[in-house]
């Protein structure tokens, strides 16, 4: 009786022509990190086409003041947030805020993982707040807290980390309409530096 034994290298490139056909046929698609900002615009303009803009809580009768400017911080350029941040005539907050479209559409993140900051400051709590088009009220948002350091540091911050503040609406990443860097809840003097922030993608 003769017996072979198959040929395991055809085997091999079958398997893997069947397997590259079917990856084709499924259109499978890995996203890319998308940078938000990355400070390369010379001016408060985003790599997204909007503008970052400050808002503090005089908007709504407070006291708390601050400025937004282009600086260049231990040999990085980056996006200032300063200002004196007070809770009397019950506010208490400077932020800088940025719209993700030129328009009143969302803009859909479920392609991402969440947002990565790459911040320095004066060692103080700092928050980045997400508004999405579920939400009206201006003391709504979405939220994480973080301390900046006086050396740069990349901080990263899962969607699912994220919290609701003063809604029973869940966080929707695909319904996202603004992000903002906020100062917020206390007296202090904010001085936040931003070089780069972008939605990442799985690693």
């Amino acid at each position: 009786m003769n017996f072979q034994l198959p040929n395991i290298r055809f085997i091999l490139i079958n398997l893997l022509i069947g397997y590259s056909i079917n990856l084709g046929a499924c259109s499978i698609v890995l996203a890319k990190d998308l940078i938000i900002d990355d400070r390369g615009s010379g001016n408060l303009n985003s790599s997204l086409g909007t503008q970052w803009r400050l808002v503090t809580d005089q908007v709504m009768g407070g006291v708390s003041s601050g400025d937004l400017a282009q600086d260049r911080y231990k040999g990085r350029n980056c996006l200032r947030m300063r200002g004196d941040v007070s809770t009397d005539n019950n506010g208490g907050f400077v932020q800088i805020a940025l719209d993700l479209t030129n328009n009143d559409k969302s803009f859909d993140a479920s392609a991402y993982t969440g947002v990565e900051l790459s911040v320095s400051g004066n060692n103080e709590r700092y928050n980045i707040h997400f508004r999405t088009t579920d939400l009206w009220l201006p003391w709504q948002s979405y939220r994480f807290s973080f301390v900046a350091t006086p050396e740069w540091q990349t901080i990263r911050i899962p969607f699912a980390n994220i919290e609701a503040y003063r809604t029973t609406t869940k966080f929707h990443q695909d319904k996202l309409k603004r992000i903002g860097l906020v100062g917020i809840g206390r007296d202090f003097k904010a001085d936040l530096c931003m070089e780069s922030i972008k939605f990442y993608a799985v690693d």
